[in-house]
């Protein structure tokens, strides 16, 4: 993990929030090769749910609601709420249910009764911060989906069974976050409800269990990375008639990436009650912490070096191995060498031209060796070389990010070429 955190701060992939003033707890940036990573994630997410089915629809629904929305769901309850127990020692605070010992893990010292803690952020509405203007920022983004579904069903003229897919921003309140990106207290979900007749619940269940398997596996996940846990139905969440968690083999051990969940009408008949509308009709629930799994599946270190083109061998190379709809740079533009017989000059023009079709770098700085490898280090598919011939020929070296391989291509023919190994 301090090896991915190290990579992903000196490349440009995710940063500490807030640095300059010391950090703000468990809250981080995405650089700007992390935000390409992110949406691609949520392109190939989006694609895959809403484009590549014709009865799933999307929704963007707003971060604040009214409270009302969460006094009906339950998240202003008990249920929605950890343990909290604090060190009688050095008054730190843990979440009861990750401790394995009855003494803090900082100082040794005993802990207080756990008392409970509710995850929901609260702000105010308003000039005055009082219990009337009271508001929460939303704790996930279904919500938005269930009071929506007459909205979404009168406007699109859908009938069940149907989804509606969502991604956006939620808050919660963490009492002991952390593992880097993993559990943060502002986070992206990507979720899709699907409601069907009750009867048919079990068979879509596990129709949406295999289809959420399948897409980390289309996208380059490791098959034995992954695997489906059934949560026991002691520690069901209490809107749930079953859960189906995909975990993934984390170097912090086998962690929750998405839930796939059986809600009955939970949501849907208890928002009936509290508002007086009729929304009688199950539903798949998404919930994102792709970015940090395809960032660890896609590690890799090759002992002795990856390319004979460096000065000198390094111990160990680091790449990353991204899908190619994953990763966030797909091509790079790099000159042999700088301001000679106007290579700077044509490799620059080339750039302009791809970058309008591609996400693209330009990198003239350093030895092509070491450019090779910062490429790799980010996970590029593609490596133009711009060299003495390219002047002459109008051709190019083109090198593959897995194999090394190289070809020359037309400068005239890159776009096709490169769109043609792109889609294949």
């Amino acid at each position: 993990m301090q090896k991915l955190i190290s990579l992903s701060k000196r490349r440009g992939f995710v940063f500490p929030s807030s640095e300059i003033y010391g950090g703000f707890g468990s809250c981080y940036d995405y650089g700007p090769l992390g935000v390409e990573i992110k949406n691609n994630i949520k392109r190939a997410w989006w694609k895959e749910m809403t484009q590549s089915k014709e009865n799933i629809v999307g929704l963007d629904a707003a971060i604040l609601m009214s409270p009302k929305i969460w006094e009906a769901s339950g998240h202003l309850t008990a249920g929605f709420a950890d343990e909290l127990v604090e060190c009688k020692k050095c008054h730190h605070r843990f979440r009861k249910d990750f401790l394995e010992k009855d003494k803090c893990p900082d100082c040794g010292g005993g802990l207080t009764d756990p008392k409970k803690f509710n995850l929901m952020m609260r702000t105010f509405i308003g000039s005055l911060e009082d219990e009337a203007s009271t508001a929460y920022l939303r704790a996930e983004t279904c919500q938005g989906i269930y009071v929506n579904f007459l909205n979404v069903l009168n406007s699109s003229r859908k009938a069940i069974p149907f989804g509606i897919a969502q991604i956006g921003k939620s808050f919660r309140n963490e009492i002991t976050p952390g593992n880097f990106i993993y559990r943060t207290r502002e986070f992206e979900q990507m979720e899709m409800q699907w409601f069907c007749h009750p009867k048919e619940a079990d068979r879509f269940f596990e129709y949406w269990k295999e289809e959420r398997m399948n897409w980390y596996l289309k996208l380059g996940i490791k098959k034995e990375n992954l695997k489906f846990y059934e949560v026991p139905k002691s520690d069901l969440a209490h809107y749930a008639k079953r859960a189906v968690d995909i975990e993934y083999n984390f170097p912090f051990g086998w962690k929750e990436i998405e839930g796939i969940h059986n809600r009955g009408d939970w949501d849907l008949s208890n928002h009936s009650k509290h508002s007086g509308q009729d929304l009688r009709f199950f539903d798949e629930e998404k919930k994102d912490r792709s970015f940090l799994t395809f960032l660890t599946d896609a590690y890799q270190e090759v002992k002795g070096g990856r390319t004979k083109t460096t000065e000198a061998v390094k111990e160990e190379e680091t790449f990353l191995k991204f899908n190619k709809a994953i990763a966030p740079v797909k091509v790079a533009v790099l000159p042999l060498v700088k301001n000679k017989e106007n290579i700077t000059k044509k490799a620059r023009e080339i750039y302009s031209t791809l970058k309008t079709n591609f996400s693209c770098q330009y990198d003239e700085v350093g030895s092509i060796g070491r450019r090779y490898r910062r490429q790799d280090e980010v996970g590029t598919l593609f490596a133009i070389t711009v060299d003495f011939e390219s002047l002459e020929k109008n051709d190019v070296t083109l090198r593959d990010r897995d194999t090394m391989s190289q070809e020359r291509v037309k400068i005239s023919d890159l776009v096709s070429v490169l769109r043609e190994k792109l889609e294949s």
